[in-house]
C-alpha cells in the first residue's frame, strides 16, 4: 500500500526539459482559491469560526459563539473579491485555475456559473476547506466523493486535479488515485517541475504548488502591493533568466478575501501586465501543464518514489 516518503533528491542535477509549447522559457499558472463558505464554522459543526488567511489571522481573538466579524471577512471574498479577480483576468484574456471547495460552490451559484462560463479549469480543494490530515480514511474518502459531486453539480464537469488545505494526510494521495479521474494532484511544494509517482502500481502525476509566490504572504509580513509585486517579479525574473537553458514553472496563489481587496489587487494587475510584456512566457491553466507533461513526458513505468 502506498505511503508517502521523503525525497531529498528529486531530479537532482538532471532536470528534464519540459519542452513547453512554442519553446516557452517559463510556464506560469495563476490559482484562485475559492474557499469562502466551506471553511470551519459553527453552523457547519465546528466549535469556532475560522479566521485563516483573513485580516483577523493571527490576532488571537476568541469569541464565545459565532464570530460574525470573521464570517464577514470570508464573505468579502465571494461577494467582492471574486468578481474583481474575474474582471482582472477577463480584461487581459488570461486563464486561471480555480482551487474550488465543493460546498463553497454550492453556496454561491452565481459565482459557480461565472466560473463555468469563463472555462477556468478546476482543481478540487476538497468538499470543505478543512484539514484533511485530521480525517479518518473513511471520512476522507467520503469528502473526496462529495467534492467531485458538488463540482459536477455547480460547474457542470468534474475537477481535473486535487489539492488539500495546508497539505494532505498520509492516505490522501492513495485515496485520490483510488477514486480515479484526476489528472494530477498539487499536494506538494518541493519542486519547480511536475513529476511522476508510482501509487499502488499506477502512474500518478504531481504538479507542485507554492506558498511563497502566494498572496498568503500578506498575512506574514508583506504590507502592501508593491512589496508583494516585488517578491513575485523577482521570482519571475530569476525563473525567466534560468529558462534560457532550463525552463521551469511558476505557480501564483490568490485568495479572493486577500488579494481581492483593491489595495492589493493593483499589485496583481502590475504583475500580469509585467509578465505579458515578455516573450516566451506561457500563462496557462494547471490542467494544461499536466496534460502537456503527460503527453511530452509520459509515465516511464516508475516514479521518483522508486
Amino acid at each position: 500500500m502506498y505511503k508517502p516518503r521523503r525525497d531529498f533528491v528529486g531530479y537532482g542535477a538532471n532536470m528534464p526539459d519540459p519542452k513547453w509549447p512554442n519553446g516557452a522559457r517559463l510556464a506560469v499558472n495563476f490559482v484562485m482559491n475559492y474557499e469562502e463558505g466551506s471553511e470551519p464554522s459553527i453552523q457547519d459543526g465546528e466549535d469556532h469560526s475560522d479566521t485563516g488567511l483573513s485580516e483577523a489571522h493571527g490576532m488571537g481573538q476568541t469569541v464565545n459563539g459565532r464570530d460574525l466579524a470573521a464570517e464577514s471577512l470570508f464573505e468579502y471574498g465571494s461577494r467582492i473579491g471574486f468578481w474583481r479577480l474575474m474582471r482582472i483576468f477577463e480584461e487581459r484574456k488570461l486563464p486561471m485555475t480555480v482551487y474550488g471547495c465543493g460546498l463553497a460552490f454550492e453556496r454561491n451559484p452565481e459565482a459557480s456559473a461565472a466560473i463555468a462560463k469563463a472555462g477556468h479549469d478546476i482543481c478540487s480543494h476538497g468538499w470543505r476547506w478543512i484539514k484533511h490530515y485530521e480525517l479518518s480514511e473513511a471520512d476522507e474518502r467520503d469528502h473526496i466523493a462529495k467534492a467531485i459531486a458538488s463540482t459536477e453539480k455547480m460547474i457542470g464537469r468534474r475537477p481535473e486535479g486535487w489539492y488539500c488545505r495546508y497539505g494532505p494526510g498520509e492516505n490522501t494521495r492513495r485515496l485520490v488515485v483510488e477514486e480515479g479521474g484526476f489528472e494530477y494532484d498539487s499536494d506538494y511544494y518541493g519542486d519547480e517541475l511536475p513529476f511522476w509517482l508510482n501509487v499502488d502500481g499506477k502512474g500518478h502525476l504531481v504538479v507542485p504548488y507554492s506558498l511563497t509566490t502566494n498572496d498568503g504572504k500578506y498575512m506574514v509580513g508583506i504590507g502592501n502591493a508593491e512589496q508583494w509585486f516585488t517578491l513575485l517579479k523577482d521570482s519571475f525574473d530569476m525563473l525567466y533568466r534560468e529558462g534560457r537553458t532550463q525552463p521551469r514553472m511558476m505557480s501564483v496563489g490568490m485568495h479572493m478575501r486577500v488579494i481581492g481587496h483593491p489595495g492589493r489587487a493593483v499589485g496583481l494587475e502590475r504583475l500580469l501586465d509585467y509578465m505579458q510584456k515578455h516573450d516566451g512566457v506561457w500563462i496557462t491553466k494547471r490542467v494544461e501543464i499536466a496534460r502537456h507533461w503527460t503527453e511530452t513526458h509520459p509515465y516511464p513505468g516508475k516514479g521518483l518514489n522508486e
